[in-house]
């Protein structure tokens, strides 16, 4: 799956929500570009990417029955290809629509 168009190159941010949604059927994708928070770090000075740190709240119904090792997994491959070219940390937060609380909403 190519998410690159003949003129315009997807943010980072779009074709991880963009992958999630297609491959998790994700109920709620919230993520957080916190990238910013690491400018200042020696790995991110000789870094030219920009949308490198995230913070992501995700529910599907693909987590039901799945242990949160595996959930994390689950999302980890959906993004391989995202995490072998820049993203460089991600913050995750996996539930079921059963699990959600306040703070995931």
């Amino acid at each position: 799956m190519s998410f690159r168009g003949t003129t315009t190159l997807l943010s980072r941010a779009t074709r991880i929500q963009t992958k999630l949604q297609s491959s998790l059927s994700a109920t709620v994708i919230e993520l957080d570009d916190v990238s910013y928070q690491h400018a200042g770090h020696a790995a991110m000075k000789e870094s030219s990417e920009q949308e490198t740190h995230f913070n992501l709240k995700i529910v599907s119904e693909k987590f039901e029955g799945v242990n949160l090792v595996k959930r994390h997994r689950m999302v980890y491959e959906v993004l391989d290809d995202e995490l072998k070219s820049g993203l460089h940390a991600l913050s995750i937060i996996a539930k079921t629509p059963k699990e959600i609380t306040p703070e995931v909403k």
